[in-house]
């Protein structure tokens, strides 16, 4: 029965499933791009981050989305202050876990991925205050 119910805990939905297909698609174009991949789904308690990845002297915090339409705004939209603010603190706990006081520079990016597999990536997305 222990098998059964870890196996059970470990299934992926449909989303999660195409929400792992957009961040490997991302993954991919931002190394194609030059840029060094550093983390995966660094997590947590204040949130999570879904790529960490080095473009030249320079970190960036990546949050991938996925949008089958943009109907309501596009994957851009769906990332409110409230989310900035959660992954701009697990950013701050991945700094100071891996550079301690001293941080290299760093920004916010976001990949969007659309249903038609097209890839958009947004350097310096956004601002945390």
């Amino acid at each position: 029965m222990a098998g059964a119910a870890r196996a059970s805990a470990q299934a992926r939905t449909p989303k999660q499933l195409a929400g792992d297909g957009a961040e490997q698609a991302a993954a991919e174009h931002l190394l194609a791009a030059g840029c060094v991949i550093v983390a995966r789904n660094a997590r947590y308690r204040d949130g999570e981050i879904d790529l960490v990845v080095r473009e030249r002297d320079t970190v960036a915090f990546v949050e991938v989305r996925m949008r089958s339409s943009a109907r309501f705004g596009g994957a851009i939209s769906s990332i409110g202050a409230s989310k900035q603010l959660r992954i701009a603190r697990a950013a701050q706990r991945w700094l100071f876990a891996n550079y301690g006081e001293r941080w290299p520079a760093c920004r916010f990016d976001v990949v969007t991925v659309d249903g038609d597999g097209t890839i958009d990536w947004m350097r310096d997305a956004f601002q945390c205050k």
